[in-house]
C-alpha cells in the first residue's frame, strides 16, 4: 500500500491515499483506545476532586480535542501519550477565554455542552466545516429546560454554539433518537442539577457513560426496560481514581470485516471493549454466514478473531447498531455476500460527519455493486463476486475513508484504488495505513 505521494492540497490538509487489491490480511493486532471511553474519562477526570490517572487513551485528533479543551477549562493536564494525569475538580473549572475549537468531534462537542452548562458564564464550542454542519439542537433542547442558555445558529443550533451555565434543575427526558451523546450531556449536566434527572430510552444506547460515573462514585441507577433503559441521577461529586481505555470496538469492526471479505485472512484483534451494545456489528455478521470468535480477556475487554468466509444478505435494524457507526464497512461486507442486505431505518446517518447514507452508496457504488437509499433505508445488493478498484472521496469522513481501504484491499490485483480525503483517518486512528500495511506483509493464515 502507498499513500499517493502523501500529496497536500493548496490548503495544506488534504490527503489521498492508494490501496492496491490483492494478497490477504493476516496477524494480530490492538487498536486506538476506545474514542468514547477516552472522552467520557477525560471529562470525568476533570470533574473529579484531584488526580487521575488515564492509560491507553486514543491517539486521535477527536480526543486531543477534548483533551486540550478540559485543559482550557481550568483542569491541569500531565502527560502526551497513552497516559496522561489530570488535576481536576470544580474548583479549577471555568468558561474558558477564547473558543473550544473542537475538530470534527460532535462526540466531543455534544458531551462538553453538558459540563459547560454546570459551569458559570459562556463557554463557545465550535468546529471544522463538517462540524459546523451538525445539529446541537439535541442537547440544546434538554440543556435549555434544565436551566442552561444556549445559543447556536439556525433552527437546528449549528455550531459554533455558546453555552451559558446557570442553576439546573433536573428533568425527566426522553430523547427523539438513539443517542448516548445526547444521553451523555444531559447525565453529566444532572451531577450539578437540583433533584433528580431522569433519560428514558426507547433503544439502549451504550452504556459507557453511566458505568463510568456509578464507578467515579456518583449517585446514580440503572435499569433496562424492554429493549430500552432508565437512566437516573441525583447532584454528586466524582471520585478521582484511574481509568484503563479499552480497543475501540467500532475501529476492530473495518479488520473484523476485513478478514471476512479478504480472501485467506486470519485477523485477531486484542483487548478491546466487550461491551453488548458495542458489538452488534459482529451479531450482523455472524447471520451473514460469519464465523466470528470471542475471547474475554477479563475487565470486559477482549479478543475478536474473524477470517475469510462466504456471506449472504441479511436484515439489519438500526437498534442492532444504535450509534450506527459501523453501517458503513457492513455495507462493505454486504456489496460482497450473495443476495440483498437491507439497514432498516438508518436516516440518522444523514447528520453524522457527513451524510453517510449518500456516502455509503456511493461507495459501495464505486466498486461496482449495487446499493441505493430508499426513504430511511439503505439497501446493498451483492453477487458473492469481487468488487472492482475505483476512486473514493471520502468527503471528511474518517469512517467513510476506513471503509474504502478495506474494500479496496478486497479487490483483485493489479488494481488499485485512491482514496481522496484520506486526512480524516487522524480524527480516530492515526495508525490505520501502518496496521493495514502489517496485515498485508504477514504469514497467510487459515484460508
Amino acid at each position: 500500500m502507498t499513500a499517493a505521494g502523501d500529496a497536500a492540497a493548496p490548503d495544506g490538509h488534504a490527503v489521498s491515499e492508494t490501496i492496491a487489491g490483492g494478497g490477504s490480511l493476516n496477524g494480530t493486532l490492538r487498536v486506538p483506545g476506545d474514542k468514547s471511553i477516552s472522552h467520557r474519562a477525560l471529562l470525568m477526570a476533570a470533574l473529579a476532586e484531584g488526580p487521575s490517572t488515564i492509560t491507553g487513551l486514543s491517539d486521535g485528533d477527536d480526543v486531543r480535542r477534548t483533551l486540550e479543551a478540559v485543559a482550557a477549562m481550568g483542569a491541569e493536564v500531565v502527560g502526551d501519550g497513552p497516559v496522561v494525569t489530570v488535576h481536576g475538580g470544580r474548583s479549577r473549572l471555568h468558561a474558558p477565554v477564547a473558543a473550544l475549537d473542537l475538530g470534527n468531534s460532535g462526540t466531543g462537542m455534544r458531551l462538553l455542552a453538558g459540563v459547560a452548562a454546570t459551569v458559570s458564564g459562556t463557554t463557545t464550542l465550535t468546529g471544522d466545516q463538517s462540524l459546523r454542519t451538525r445539529p446541537m439542537d439535541r442537547v440544546a433542547e434538554p440543556l435549555i429546560r434544565m436551566g442552561a442558555r444556549v445559543e447556536g445558529a439556525g433552527d437546528h443550533c449549528l455550531p459554533p454554539i455558546a453555552v451559558t451555565g446557570g442553576p439546573l434543575h433536573g428533568i425527566d427526558y426522553e430523547p427523539p433518537m438513539a443517542s448516548a451523546q445526547v444521553k451523555s450531556a444531559v447525565l453529566l449536566a444532572g451531577l450539578a442539577a437540583d433533584g433528580e434527572t431522569v433519560v428514558h430510552e426507547r433503544v439502549a444506547t451504550r452504556a459507557h457513560t453511566e458505568e463510568m460515573l456509578a464507578a467515579a462514585g456518583a449517585d446514580i441507577t440503572s435499569q433496562d426496560v424492554g429493549p430500552g433503559r432508565m437512566v437516573r441521577v441525583r447532584p454528586s461529586a466524582l471520585s478521582n481514581g484511574s481509568y484503563v481505555v479499552p480497543g475501540d470496538p467500532s475501529q476492530a469492526a473495518f479488520w473484523v470485516v476485513g478478514a471476512t471479505i479478504v480472501p485467506g485472512s486470519l485477523v485477531t484483534v486484542d483487548a478491546i471493549y466487550l461491551g453488548a451494545e458495542r458489538l452488534g456489528f459482529i451479531g450482523v455478521l455472524r447471520r451473514m454466514g460469519a464465523t466470528i470468535e470471542i475471547e474475554e480477556e477479563g475487565g470486559g475487554s477482549g479478543s475478536v478473531t474473524s477470517y475469510s468466509c462466504l456471506l449472504h444478505g441479511t436484515d439489519v435494524e438500526a437498534e442492532e447498531i444504535p450509534s450506527l457507526d459501523e453501517v458503513p464497512i457492513l455495507a462493505v461486507a454486504a456489496a460482497m455476500a450473495h443476495g440483498t442486505t437491507r439497514f432498516h431505518n438508518v436516516g440518522e446517518l444523514r447528520v453524522k460527519e457527513s451524510d453517510r447514507l449518500a456516502a455509503t452508496v456511493a461507495l459501495v457504488r464505486a466498486f461496482g455493486a449495487f446499493a441505493e437509499a430508499e426513504g430511511d433505508d439503505l439497501i446493498v445488493r451483492g453477487e458473492g463476486a469481487p468488487l472492482r478498484p475505483g476512486r473514493v472521496d471520502a468527503g471528511g469522513d474518517h469512517r467513510m475513508a476506513m471503509a474504502a481501504a478495506v474494500a479496496a484491499a478486497a479487490c483483485p490485483a493489479p488494481g488499485e484504488t485512491t482514496i481522496t480525503g484520506w486526512e480524516s483517518v487522524a480524527t480516530s486512528y492515526p495508525t490505520f495505513s501502518e496496521d493495514l500495511a502489517g496485515l498485508r506483509t504477514a504469514p497467510p493464515g487459515r484460508p
